[in-house]
């Protein structure tokens, strides 16, 4: 039965999408995403639309939208817009390795790409790098060539984003780096093992061996812990699972659009398909890179999918999103469940931003106002 349901919500899904797309077809001419407000006119005005919307959604159940062009936002910086206009990070979103060769070729490839942009990110914000092994796992320091006093005593645990597949070695640096440079933070990035050859439960076998490392550094007290994506999620399974050690917590997280929820339940997954630019559809590598990670596993287990887990005794926690993101609801959903916990936590949503665009392209204002805000809150959180 549960199979049969299955079924008909993916039927009736495509049945949506292709009523929408013939929609859009049929109603609009070729319309860049930089469309001006002017050439909105071509599009069917709100009479036209109101007695066939009503009728389309005159029963209770899911909502039918008519195809429609979604502009670029006038009140975001122009840096912004144009990351906004930009089409999908192709083939990057809709990547679909066979075997674990073709993983590892992927992977490689865009590790290499990433990789190559970190040291003139380190040189333009002033920051040093080197590789170390904490708790027997390898990591990065990262740190601001002067470090204010304030923070000498204070430490960041980074979890790197990329699908619990992607960035591998300095390529999942990128956020540590602009943490250290935009926060004066020194920063411990962690390079966690990844499929194909290492799925779950490795990523957090290594980070607890690399958390009980760090609490060793520094005072767990003056340790904030972040990470953005899979590296969000990975944020709020390390804090489950060190609760269930016994062991000690970060004063404060920071998970950045986490990766909440494998099981594909939330409202953005749904109105934000196609938007986003970054990860365009929960179709594409998400899936195949989360059933690659979970290697059988069930999804709905907390150290996969966190939101399913008890966050009572949580630190301080800030958020941060796009409101074009796929994983809004997932970042939205988590936000509530630590409110309703009792815990103290804040939500940053930053308009017209897909997902983790606040880390993928950090020229923009909005880039760096995501991070000053994030080393705020821990700024006013950690011990010194």
């Amino acid at each position: 039965m549960e199979e049969e349901n299955h079924r008909a919500k993916a039927m009736t899904r495509r049945t949506a999408l292709a009523v929408g797309a013939a929609a859009a077809a049929t109603s609009f001419p070729a319309q860049a995403q930089q469309a001006e407000p002017s050439d909105q006119a071509s599009e069917p005005d709100f009479a036209e639309l109101e007695p066939i919307q009503s009728a389309a959604n005159s029963r209770p159940g899911p909502r039918t939208v008519p195809g429609r062009a979604i502009p670029v936002p006038t009140d975001v910086s122009p840096e912004l817009q144009s990351v906004i206009a930009a089409p999908y990070r192709s083939p990057a979103w809709s990547l679909d390795p066979k075997t674990p060769v073709e993983w590892k070729e992927a992977v490689a490839k865009l590790a290499a790409e990433t990789a190559a942009t970190i040291p003139p990110l380190r040189e333009k914000l002033g920051v040093i790098s080197k590789e170390t092994m904490i708790g027997g796992v390898h990591a990065y320091i990262v740190e601001p060539k002067h470090i204010p006093p304030q923070n000498q005593n204070r430490l960041l645990f980074h979890i790197h984003g990329g699908g619990y597949v992607y960035n591998p070695g300095e390529a999942g640096t990128q956020e540590a780096v602009l943490m250290a440079g935009r926060g004066k933070f020194r920063v411990i990035s962690i390079d966690y093992r990844m499929p194909p050859d290492y799925p779950y439960p490795a990523a957090t076998d290594d980070l607890i061996a690399a958390w009980q490392g760090a609490v060793t550094m520094a005072k767990p007290e003056n340790i904030g812990v972040f990470g953005t994506s899979a590296g969000g999620a990975l944020t709020l399974a390390l804090v489950l699972r060190a609760k269930a050690e016994g062991l000690p917590i970060p004063a404060a997280i920071a998970p950045g659009t986490p990766a909440a929820d494998m099981t594909e339940t939330g409202d953005s997954y749904r109105t934000n398909e196609w938007l986003d630019n970054v990860l365009v559809s929960y179709n594409g590598y998400v899936t195949h890179a989360a059933q690659l990670y979970a290697n059988g596993h069930d999804m709905k287990d907390p150290q996969l999918s966190p939101i399913n887990g008890d966050f009572h005794g949580f630190p301080p926690a800030i958020l941060t999103t796009g409101t074009r993101d796929l994983f809004l609801s997932n970042t939205v959903r988590t936000h509530r469940k630590l409110r309703r916990a009792g815990v103290e936590a804040e939500l940053q949503v930053f308009e017209g931003v897909s997902h983790a665009q606040y880390q993928l392209d950090p020229d923009t204002p909005e880039s760096k106002e995501a991070f000053e805000e994030i080393a705020r809150f821990f700024d006013a959180r950690l011990g010194t």
